[in-house]
């Protein structure tokens, strides 16, 4: 193989790179980014950088020195638009195309929104460094602020722009929020923090668009209500960004489909990360994490497989996310569904001080903890030794 292209620039396509290099490949190397930065780390976005507590200079991935060590040609503020297999080329919006005979696809997800995200001042997403400096510069004490969305970016937007002083209110269509990952007992829990701290919860009825004049004006419900707004940040979720590669000869559905060791079907074509369905060896059926996690351990497995050739080691990582909101913690791993028993094992949803583990058909699926990060620790290692077992139907 003399030359990768390592579409998508961040962390997945970032560590990628470096596995390209560390594992031996010393061909061209070429790294396509739809973003003008270099490669930087996209959590704290929505938690520390939000409300003030980094910088930009302090997100960069990699050092001048570890960037220089890859060697790369690096085709930043350029999107990818197509992958004409057959000619082993990328081309790039710009006309451009990049020759190769290897591909790593890390393009990521893109963010779902409302009708009127983005059209005015004041209405955001949350996608981009840029994104999170824009909204930063409209969060100040007393500004009314609603948040459509109640996921974990979300809640983690909720909970740092509360903590910058202003009003907020957030909004989601389902009446539980997280139900589906945290289960219909936890769920509760992780809301009342936001109301304790001020946030109007208003869940159960979908927002339908942004309302502006010169500016932002409010968020329009479903049923008629306006939520007035000074700032609307949309988070309604994401979905893989594979619009690119249609007409590839890839097989798309809900991410990129992959086997066991993150390998296409086509030759040399390899997927890591939001982008990749993959078959987990403890499951049954296929699964898709968009979990940072799951970016930065997919990659070493990927281009194994890339610069073998083929499949030689499949991924075994579980996913597992965390976020700090309101000065708590909260850590979770594993594949949870909203039928598993859950149960408290250690401490108690009263103290929100506790580890919990859920459970299906008498095998553990999953771990969450709340302000337990040594206990949190000690039940994933189990939890991991329980899922490298023999996979059962689910």
């Amino acid at each position: 193989m003399r030359a990768v292209a390592v579409v998508g620039s961040s962390v997945a396509g970032w560590r990628a790179a470096q596995e390209l290099r560390e594992q031996g490949f010393d061909g061209r190397l070429v790294i396509i980014g739809a973003e003008s930065h270099r490669p930087y780390d996209r959590p704290p976005l929505s938690k520390e950088f939000l409300s003030g507590g980094l910088q930009p200079d302090e997100l960069a991935l990699g050092s001048d020195q570890e960037e220089a060590d890859l060697d790369a040609d690096w085709r930043l503020g350029t999107a990818a638009v197509r992958l004409d297999t057959r000619r082993g080329a990328v081309v790039l919006a710009d006309g451009s195309e990049v020759r190769v005979d290897g591909v790593v696809l890390a393009t990521g997800s893109a963010r779902l929104s409302l009708p009127g995200t983005g059209e005015a001042p004041g209405s955001h997403r949350m996608r981009t460094i840029d994104d999170a400096l824009a909204l930063r510069a409209d969060i100040r004490a007393g500004a009314r602020v609603v948040v459509v969305g109640g996921g974990l970016i979300g809640t983690e937007i909720a909970s740092s722009c509360r903590e910058l002083g202003a009003q907020v209110t957030l909004v989601d269509a389902q009446h539980l929020p997280l139900a589906r990952t945290l289960g219909i007992e936890l769920a509760p829990l992780y809301f009342a923090q936001h109301e304790d701290h001020g946030v109007k919860v208003r869940c159960g009825t979908p927002a339908t668009r942004v309302l502006a004049e010169d500016r932002v004006t409010g968020v329009e419900l479903a049923d008629g209500r306006v939520l007035p707004a000074d700032a609307v940040v949309v988070e309604v979720g994401a979905e893989p960004a594979t619009h690119w590669l249609r007409g590839s000869g890839l097989k798309l559905r809900d991410g990129v489909v992959t086997d066991a060791g993150c390998a296409t079907a086509l030759p040399n074509v390899v997927a890591v990360g939001d982008i990749a369905r993959y078959q987990p060896l403890h499951r049954s059926h296929t699964v898709r994490s968009d979990h940072w996690s799951t970016a930065m351990n997919q990659p070493p497995v990927a281009v194994r497989n890339l610069l073998a050739g083929r499949t030689i080691a499949p991924y075994t990582g579980i996913p597992h996310y965390w976020s700090r909101q309101y000065g708590s913690t909260l850590q979770f791993a594993g594949y949870a569904g909203p039928k598993d028993r859950i149960t408290v094992v250690d401490g108690s949803l009263g103290s929100r001080r506790f580890v919990a583990t859920y459970h299906r058909g008498g095998r553990p699926v999953a771990v969450l903890a709340m302000n337990s990060p040594k206990q949190f620790a000690t039940h994933r290692r189990r939890l991991t030794t329980a899922l490298a077992g023999p996979a059962k139907q689910e």
